[in-house]
């Protein structure tokens, strides 16, 4: 199981951290949001060093479909109704900022970027979708209404963005790293105060930003009950079809198309981490009836933090850490975030104001029914009599029989067959 990016793009190894160091800024984690940080701070003069445990590039963000665009399902329809129309539209702002940062960095990197048509489409609520249309719009966004799509899926309605973009992130990332202060193969298992430790190294720095995909320090911010981790699924077909542009459904569960020199990224089968779901098997089914010729190149499987408002959380980790800063929770929209991350988060180490800062800040805390849900999976994983027991807060794990691994149905950690860590926020392997 090999991501379609990894086949494509190699990127240059970097030594491991041993030893002490002193910095004004330490980023753990070396996936695009992390490397984004640490390029803008290189470009604000700000001293730094970027710690990732293994590869830089080799976590979720070599498993993305890599879609950049501010369309993320009927994220504005539900933003004006939870939080108003001016957070609605700064929220569409922020992402159309982080869009044309892209295209600016990538005139000159050969990175395969393309810009497409995004559509977030609805197979039985036409309603639903012309009331995104109206919002965006009302907005000061350019949405259109379409029925008419190039899928063999029948619609009720798409939302159209047009001049979104997708490219290759891997590709992207071997720019972006070029002259970085990067150290793999230093993974950070501890913070007390301003130092962090790995079993060779020791760090003092004046601020820490943690951008792990999901935060490691247990309790710190309340992550634990503010996010909850998401699997999906993608397959790459070659004589399968060119759909013109990226498609997604705007049911959780739903499929999203997009290409890639010639070949069709189908995505879905989605559930949560430690849950049932379609996986592969209903993306192989879908093939097989709908792209009968079809062969496929590539599969792999991914994971997403789901906050609670649908917003990503950038900013200070928690009132009690102002050391420390979080960027997670991106809801499947890692690209677009990854960049506000780095453009905020760079912009708060620096002492300087942000437009989108206060928007994003994970001190925002706002009960709602996937809040208790949340809190219901742990209680129920918490007490449930098992020896199989995940390192970060000791929820029962639960067997994933088609990747055969111990997966937390809690916070998303996940352990191979002899126990060996595979995702966080678990920071050490488990017994099982």
């Amino acid at each position: 199981m090999k991501p379609l990016w990894s086949e494509s793009a190699q990127i240059a190894r970097r030594d491991e951290l041993r030893g002490e160091r002193k910095t004004e800024a330490l980023i753990v984690g070396g996936g695009l949001a992390g490397l984004l940080c640490a390029y803008w701070l290189r470009e604000k003069g700000v001293d730094y060093i970027l710690a990732e445990g293994g590869r830089i590039g080799a976590g979720v963000s070599a498993k993305t479909t890599a879609k950049i665009t501010s369309q993320h399902g009927l994220i504005y329809s539900a933003l004006t109704k939870s939080l108003g129309d001016e957070k609605a539209r700064q929220y569409l702002l922020a992402n159309e900022a982080a869009l044309q940062k892209y295209r600016e960095l990538c005139r000159d990197w050969d990175c395969d970027f393309e810009e497409k048509p995004a559509f977030v489409y609805s197979t039985d609520d036409r309603r639903k979708i012309e009331k995104e249309v109206e919002t965006v719009n009302k907005l000061g966004g350019k949405a259109e209404f379409t029925a008419e799509t190039p899928l063999p899926v029948k619609i009720a309605g798409a939302v159209k963005f047009a001049n979104q973009a997708q490219f290759h992130p891997l590709k992207f990332i071997r720019h972006l790293a070029q002259g970085l202060n990067i150290y793999e193969n230093t993974f950070i298992r501890r913070i007390e105060g301003r130092a962090a430790f790995t079993e060779q190294a020791k760090i003092s720095a004046g601020r820490i930003v943690i951008a792990t995909h999901f935060p490691f320090l247990r309790f710190s911010g309340g992550y634990f009950v503010k996010m909850y981790q998401h699997r999906s699924y993608a397959l790459a077909l070659s004589h399968a079809q060119d759909v013109d542009g990226m498609w997604v459904d705007e049911k959780p569960d739903g499929l999203s198309f997009r290409n890639y020199q010639g070949l069709l990224i189908l995505g879905g089968g989605d559930h949560r981490t430690g849950k049932q779901g379609g996986g592969w098997r209903e993306l192989r089914d879908f093939a097989a009836k709908n792209y009968p010729a079809a062969e496929e190149r590539f599969y792999w499987a991914t994971q997403d933090c789901m906050t609670l408002d649908g917003m990503p959380y950038i900013g200070r980790l928690a009132v009690s850490a102002p050391r420390l800063y979080a960027a997670t929770g991106f809801n499947k929209w890692g690209m677009t975030s990854s960049m506000l991350s780095g453009m905020i988060l760079s912009d708060l180490l620096c002492g300087r104001e942000n437009e989108f800062a206060g928007l994003f800040s994970p001190r925002r805390f706002r009960p709602n029914k996937q809040f208790f849900l949340n809190g219901l999976e742990a209680a129920t994983n918490l007490l449930k009599p098992s020896g199989r027991r995940c390192t970060h807060l000791g929820c029962a794990l639960k067997w994933n029989k088609e990747q055969r691994s111990w997966d937390c149905p809690c916070h998303g950690s996940r352990f191979g067959e002899e126990g060996r860590l595979l995702e966080n926020p678990a920071v050490k392997g488990a017994k099982v």
